[in-house]
């Protein structure tokens, strides 16, 4: 068995994760990423760099490197909600450096990330490596065991960081309490050709029962979907047919391209989850990102939220790590920072969801409630709703980072949102009933 040891083993290579390690690294901790897959090649995850991470990278000095790559903007998100138009967020008024939603592969991200966080002496990543278990010292966990392509792996560390996603081995192996949320939902996933003048922006299509989200990827769109949970086997049942005669109903400018969806093994089912651990700790193991709180797709903020835990427990635990003394209190604090956006967000996305049920009781063409054209005309909604889906409940910012220090106005902005949303703050008091 090879063993070695490091100052952070961080257990997954998502946005989480990297982002973590490079920050650490960053800051002169000696941190270990281990990755289970060879690549970070995967399609249908979340591809959305909301401007809340396009302003963390700003701060780190890499955000015109990033924007080299291949993306897409995205300045709103709109609906068409039977003959309705409803627009759900806008981003130009935001007063970050990015007015908008790059959506960009998440290999793409990854890689560009990881390639620059090895400029550090103290970054390895580790690919192929798979965290299996947890390594104890009475209460005390003390590293992780992993599997390699070579065989196992055993690594010694001050703290373990998990970062591997809804579905958390080491979660698992800690034991940790989750509480689940009921989501009615799932989506289907599948690639459709997109031609010029077709929609630039992220649509939704909600009509006969249905709701369809297409993403703009250039010369194709992501579509999803959104399904009753538990219904994907009833919907192979009525055939490709059915399927693709869905579509092109609620779509109809998709009607002649709807051949392309030939088979089943080209859509693939996102099971939707909302939790969150109770207790995100123990001695020597913090869990943040979708470890520690899955998300909906829904406003695409996961990979967002997840990155701003990984910035907030960077900034918090540097210090510790060097000085050899992360305690649970040092977690905890970590804990107390985060969680509270994590409420807010997994709130706003239970009530979004709610919402479902009632488009499927709809057969027929769907008539908009009155009450959804009285919150459109509401003045300033949709550049309150941009800032909440792109910037969200508490951004966070890089400690020591090496871009200019963030506007004036964006401070400003922060606190003039602060009294804004004051209201809404105090009755998330009752968050704790959910």
């Amino acid at each position: 068995m090879e063993s070695l040891r490091t100052g952070c083993c961080v257990v997954g290579g998502g946005p989480a994760g990297v982002m973590l390690g490079y920050l650490l690294a960053r800051a002169g901790i000696k941190v270990t990423v281990l990755e289970k897959h060879e690549d970070f090649f995967r399609d249908f995850r979340g591809d959305t760099v909301h401007p809340s991470t396009l302003e963390i990278m700003h701060q780190l000095g890499l955000l015109e490197g990033l924007l080299q790559l291949p993306h897409q903007r995205v300045t709103s998100v709109s609906a068409r909600i039977g003959d309705f138009n409803f627009v759900a967020a806008d981003f130009r008024r935001l007063l970050t450096h990015c007015k908008f939603v790059a959506l960009m592969p998440q290999w793409e991200f990854l890689n560009f990330l990881s390639e620059r966080a090895k400029r550090f002496d103290g970054f390895a990543l580790r690919m192929q490596h798979e965290g299996t278990g947890l390594i104890r010292d009475g209460q005390r966990i003390i590293g992780v065991e992993a599997q390699s392509a070579a065989g196992p792996v055993r690594i010694e560390a001050d703290l373990v960081v998990a970062c591997d996603g809804r579905n958390s081995t080491i979660r698992q192996s800690a034991r940790l309490a989750v509480q689940e949320f009921g989501v009615p939902i799932d989506v289907l996933w599948f690639r459709i050709s997109r031609q010029a003048g077709d929609p630039q922006q992220v649509l939704g299509n909600i009509n006969y029962g249905k709701a369809l989200i297409l993403i703009n990827r250039g010369d194709y769109f992501q579509a999803g979907l959104i399904i009753r949970k538990g219904s994907l086997e009833q919907i192979k049942a009525q055939g490709l047919d059915a399927f693709r005669q869905d579509i092109a109903q609620i779509a109809p400018f998709l009607r002649d391209r709807v051949g392309e969806i030939d088979d089943w093994d080209h859509i693939k089912l996102l099971t939707v989850q909302i939790n969150r651990l109770r207790r995100w700790h123990l001695p020597g193991l913090l869990c943040i990102g979708d470890a520690a709180h899955a998300m909906s797709p829904a406003g695409g903020v996961g990979i967002n939220l997840a990155i701003q835990d990984a910035v907030a427990a960077a900034n918090i635990l540097a210090g510790p790590l060097r000085a050899g003394r992360v305690t649970d209190s040092v977690l905890d604090r970590v804990q107390q920072r985060r969680e509270f956006p994590t409420r807010v967000t997994q709130f706003l996305q239970v009530k979004a969801h709610q919402a479902f049920d009632a488009v499927f009781k709809t057969n027929g063409p769907i008539r908009v409630p009155w009450q959804l054209k009285v919150v459109d005309a509401v003045p300033g909604r949709k550049w309150i709703m941009g800032y909440v889906v792109g910037v969200g409940v508490r951004p966070e910012r890089v400690a020591h980072a090496e871009a200019t220090r963030k506007p004036r106005s964006l401070q400003n902005a922060a606190v003039r949102l602060g009294a804004a949303i004051g209201a809404i703050v105090k009755t998330m008091r009752l968050l704790r009933a959910i």
